[in-house]
């Protein structure tokens, strides 16, 4: 089954394409900007300790059941129930977080084109496209379509290749370039001016707004969209994993890279944010609040690159260059979730599948481009914030309530076959059957009634 499916040829190509799908605008445009707008070092706070306790047990219980699935997450989730009803609601659980993968996608492609217009704008300035660049730059219609599909082909021509010449090649090429140009540009961002006063607002916290409900649900969505929970992703992506590898340490490794990555954004983000500020730019209202958040790296960092003379134009296409990066690691992932239920379904070639799920894909967001001021933020809303937290605890419920303890510890032990004996496995069990729903309801609650 692995072998016609696809499988990750080795433990650093799954790490680097798992993180990959967590490290992307989720981390880069998302989290600083939300860090910002939530208390600074108070949110970065709740952020990291909610990534350890909810989402890496979340994430634990996606990837196992996935591996002993080895298939996509509807059939995955159908083979640990046991019972009819359990078989109904495996597949809400599996085809919603396929929709809610695809409704991703739609506005992240938006978002991503706009990296990519980005990123071409410095190009066209220095050979003298003066005109080409002006309208790279500037918010249009024809602009944001045409560069919201020229993304979805790029992810396309991608996952059509499959599993190992496919995600995993284009992972390892692109992860390490990623890393590469962030410390490249926190490097320069800390010579500058008002530097250290964006270091201080994020590493230094405002402890009596930690504890802040609306705070606690932005952290909690945010690190479920960062680590691609609720979604499929990380199932299809457990299924494609050797059952000769240890579970347990490869989705340690995936959190860990995840939120290191959120955390070095920040790091380039929040200072560059006052540095911009201390140029002149308006970053906050007279209240304190975030400007245009949803946008915010488009008019601060420009800015920022403007003030830098010729130098900036090269460190502007070097950022977006890498913000493009990182949401092609992202997508590629999202774009599989569907095509692997469709190719497995439906007995239908990858490279059909894949033009049909991405076709359908870029004619919802042009939907969404056409509609920016209404369905932008609204898509953003019910997928981040409301979706995916719901779909992470069902897959909580599965493999707490559903899932045979003694077959879910037989799962585990492949690639672990003393996973019984550690602390790992005296904690996780009840803590995913207990306090991960709980505590994701209680927030997913709180959402609703806010």
């Amino acid at each position: 089954m692995s072998a016609v499916r696809g499988e990750f040829s080795s433990r650093f190509g799954f790490i680097m394409a798992a993180a990959g799908s967590a490290v992307g605008l989720g981390n880069i445009w998302g989290f600083p900007t939300q860090t910002a707008s939530n208390g600074g070092a108070a949110f970065l706070i709740a952020y990291l300790v909610l990534a350890f306790f909810l989402a890496y047990p979340a994430l634990m219980a996606e990837l196992i059941i996935g591996r002993h699935g080895q298939a996509n997450a509807v059939t995955s989730l159908k083979k640990i129930s046991a019972h009819k009803w359990q078989k109904h609601f495996a597949f809400m659980v599996g085809f919603g977080g396929i929709l809610c993968a695809g409704f991703i996608l739609s506005f992240y492609a938006i978002v991503a084109g706009w990296m990519l217009s980005a990123t071409l704008e410095p190009i066209a300035s220095v050979v003298g496209l003066n005109q080409t660049a002006t309208w790279l730059g500037e918010q249009s219609l024809i602009r944001n379509v045409l560069f919201t599909l020229i993304f979805i082909a790029l992810t396309i021509l991608i996952i059509s290749r499959g599993v190992e010449n496919g995600i995993e090649k284009w992972s390892k090429r692109l992860m390490p370039a990623l890393l590469l140009i962030l410390f490249a540009l926190i490097a320069y961002v800390m010579t500058q001016d008002g530097a250290i006063e964006g270091l201080q607002a994020y590493l230094i916290p405002d402890f009596s707004s930690i504890l802040d409900a609306n705070l606690l649900v932005s952290a909690l969505g945010q690190a479920f969209f960062s680590l691609s929970l609720g979604t499929s992703v990380m199932i299809i992506y457990g299924s494609y994993i050797s059952k000769k590898e240890n579970l347990v340490s490869l989705g340690a490794y995936v959190t860990l890279i995840d939120v290191f990555i959120a955390f070095v954004a920040g790091l380039l983000i929040i200072p560059a944010m006052y540095v911009a500020q201390a140029q002149g730019v308006e970053i906050f209202s007279a209240t304190g609040e975030l400007l245009s958040e949803d946008t915010l790296v488009f008019q601060v960092l420009p800015a920022l690159f403007d003030g830098m003379g010729n130098a900036g134009l090269y460190i502007g296409f070097a950022f977006f260059a890498l913000m493009s990066i990182a949401a092609l690691t992202s997508s590629i992932s999202m774009l599989e979730a569907p095509v692997s239920y469709t190719v497995e379904r439906f007995s239908v070639k990858r490279l059909h599948a894949t033009w049909l799920i991405g076709a359908l894909i870029a004619l919802v967001s042009v939907v969404i481009v056409c509609n920016l001021g209404s369905l932008f933020g609204l898509v953003i809303t019910i997928t981040t914030k409301i979706a995916q937290p719901l779909l992470g605890l069902m897959c909580c419920l599965f493999v707490g309530w559903i899932w045979y303890r003694s077959s879910l510890l037989k799962a585990i032990q492949q690639g672990n076959p003393s996973v019984h004996n550690t602390l790992f496995w005296k904690i996780w069990p009840w803590y995913t059957k207990f306090v991960c729903p709980c505590a994701i309801g209680l927030v997913f609650l709180h959402s609703l009634l806010s």
